[in-house]
């Protein structure tokens, strides 16, 4: 097959999101005889990636980074081995445009892609359980970070007993999530899938959410047939076995491309200073008009998210969640980040120092001798 005689439109991979962009970059691969590819599953060092020839089973060995950021994972565009090859190897890694991370377990603070050049981070939400919205804008947040645009979606949208209280609960999640597009939806009876076929046939779309947050079953009516297995959650909590255990990418009838995700039990941030003052926006705004450029808004005079939160404009879970989310990003970058260490350790003394000067003046005492 002559590729280079075809347009991006008539391209085998169009449909996969091949795209002028991505053909300009492969261009030196196909020069050395090259087939390009998009990963649609990685599993132990393996990976099953779409060609414009099918899709082949590669192996990873020669793009085994030794930052993790850089392994092989769902959605990723490649350079593999042509046909005759054996064993088919996946020999480039082509630029991410966007990717997916959050912070692992490990003490080293490494992060784990979940899925690359997204253009929609789908935030699965379950109504058959009582919102969490601290959850919701920890998600909000790595989704910003990521480069792609976010949209929740409230599944289950059938269990909510009338219209009056799924408005209440859209504009719960809409104040918590501002920039962002809310959708209830009902995997059951259909309600809002029109909407959310027609957003995500834009582009790539990752599916994320916790177990129970009914992913594969809007997966499945995305696809318009079951091919994500589905179990039921239990109704204490919400929440499920891992019906998915692998990242998926798959083609949607409608347009666009989809990656399932498994259940993410722990969403730890990963260096997304910048995600979370998305999420918070109008306290980054408020933040503007205060007296100090550095306010932490703890307790600095002439603060004005502080007197937001005092007069009631500002909601105090959302700060609360904002200071949170700020702490956690800050001692994950540090663990990498000699600098903000040393920043860090800085900052713990000087308020260390004003604390111990609070409690000696508390006391009556002067010119201490304290260290």
């Amino acid at each position: 097959m002559n590729l280079s005689s075809l347009s991006t439109s008539s391209h085998p991979l169009s449909p996969y999101g091949w795209d002028e962009g991505w053909e300009a970059r492969f261009a030196p691969h196909a020069e050395r005889g090259l087939l390009p590819g998009r990963v649609v599953r990685v599993d132990r060092g393996l990976c099953d990636v779409i060609t414009p020839v099918g899709t082949i089973r590669a192996d990873t060995e020669f793009v085994v980074p030794r930052d993790p950021m850089k392994v092989v994972c769902t959605g990723d565009w490649v350079a593999v081995d042509p046909e005759g090859s054996d064993p088919r190897y996946v020999r480039m890694l082509l630029p991410r445009r966007t990717a997916f991370v959050r912070s692992t377990s490990s003490k080293r603070s490494e992060g784990q892609i979940l899925a690359a050049n997204v253009d929609f981070a789908i935030i699965a939400v379950s109504l058959a359980v009582e919102l969490d919205l601290g959850r919701i804008e920890r998600f909000l947040a790595l989704a910003w970070e990521s480069g792609a645009q976010p949209l929740v979606v409230l599944t289950k949208a059938d269990l909510v007993p009338d219209a009056v209280g799924l408005s209440y609960l859209v504009q719960d999640v809409e104040t918590t999530a501002p920039g962002v597009q809310v959708l209830a939806v009902s995997s059951t009876d259909g309600d809002g899938l029109d909407v959310l076929g027609a957003v995500v046939s834009g582009g790539t779309s990752v599916l994320l959410g916790q177990s129970g947050a009914g992913k594969s079953t809007l997966a499945n009516a995305l696809l318009g047939e079951d091919v994500m297995a589905v179990q039921t959650a239990r109704d204490v909590d919400g929440k499920g076995r891992h019906t998915t255990t692998t990242r998926n990418l798959l083609v949607l009838p409608g347009g666009g491309v989809l990656i399932d995700t498994p259940g993410l039990r722990g969403v730890g941030l990963f260096d997304a200073e910048s995600g979370v003052g998305q999420v918070f926006s109008e306290i980054e705004e408020l933040a503007a008009s205060c007296r100090f450029q550095d306010c932490a808004h703890e307790a600095e005079p002439g603060c004005a998210v502080l007197a937001a939160a005092d007069s009631g404009v500002l909601p105090e879970r959302r700060l609360e969640s904002y200071r949170k989310l700020l702490r956690e990003n800050q001692r994950i970058v540090a663990k990498t980040d000699a600098r903000v260490r040393a920043e860090l350790r800085k900052e713990w003394k000087r308020r260390g120092a004003e604390g111990r000067a609070a409690m000696d003046a508390k006391r009556g005492v002067r010119g201490s001798s304290r260290p």
